[in-house]
């Protein structure tokens, strides 16, 4: 069994092989948080592994898993980042700057959909990335949903936090509900307009999406039928990634 880490901003997100997918099992991420501490939380999860792959933009933490990883296991590990077979090629002006998370998540979509994609992730951050001939073309990030919300509950003083629904129609009549259609419904067609720009850029109007991060359940039913929906890209891309350099 390989053991596939995400060390995201604001969740530790592990995929678990279970027949056909990935079984997901999410930890806030704390950076206060010794090797010790992560063992003892996290090492049922390592029972039976063979090998496990990480990747993470918490700078942080990556000396903290190596350390109880590689102190407590003899599990064969590996970190998505320079030097490492990903099968994605980053073209941008500066290929370091591109986030490990986001070369797996195109090297799951190459896996398992093809060469050429959108890719939205949904997380802290917003992300659409260009996905052509293997290659990652341009990134583009915005705020994620619950970084917006934390954002605008902080500085407002006459709003409370608020859990996301799926607004029923376009704006809304009372806060919550003009909150969920701003905020649901905003995010929704930025989406839609980066993708038919992009499409329009590239003559492609069938050029396909693949939406995955913690966020992306929760838009699937606004999305056009077209739109693909899949949690668990990530993970197929960390394990692909992990075959290619065994």
């Amino acid at each position: 069994m390989i053991l596939t880490i995400d060390i995201g901003n604001s969740n530790i997100v592990i995929g678990t092989p279970h027949q056909d997918t990935f079984k997901v099992h999410r930890y806030r991420t704390d950076i206060l948080k010794s090797s010790d501490e992560y063992y003892a939380l996290l090492k049922h999860h390592f029972e039976g592994a063979s090998g496990v792959a990480i990747s993470s933009v918490v700078p942080p933490l990556n000396d903290v898993f190596q350390t109880f990883i590689t102190q407590y296991t003899d599990i064969p590990l590996i970190w998505v980042g320079p030097g490492v077979k990903t099968g994605v090629k980053v073209v941008t002006e500066n290929p370091k700057e591109v986030g490990a998370d986001l070369v797996a998540v195109a090297a799951g979509a190459i896996a398992h959909y093809g060469d050429d994609a959108i890719l939205i992730d949904c997380g802290t951050a917003t992300t659409i990335t260009h996905l052509k001939q293997r290659e990652i073309k341009g990134v583009a990030i915005a705020i994620g949903l619950d970084s917006s919300r934390d954002c605008l509950v902080a500085r407002a003083s006459k709003l409370s936090s608020f859990a996301f629904e799926v607004p029923k129609t376009i704006l809304g009549s009372t806060t919550q509900s003009a909150l969920n259609a701003g905020f649901i419904n905003g995010h929704v067609y930025m989406l839609q307009g980066f993708v038919e720009a992009l499409r329009t850029e590239e003559q492609n109007p069938t050029l396909p999406v693949l939406i995955t991060g913690g966020g992306a359940r929760l838009l699937q039913t606004l999305f056009p039928a077209d739109y693909r929906v899949d949690d668990t890209l990530i993970f197929k891309g960390l394990h692909a990634i992990y075959q290619k350099n065994v």
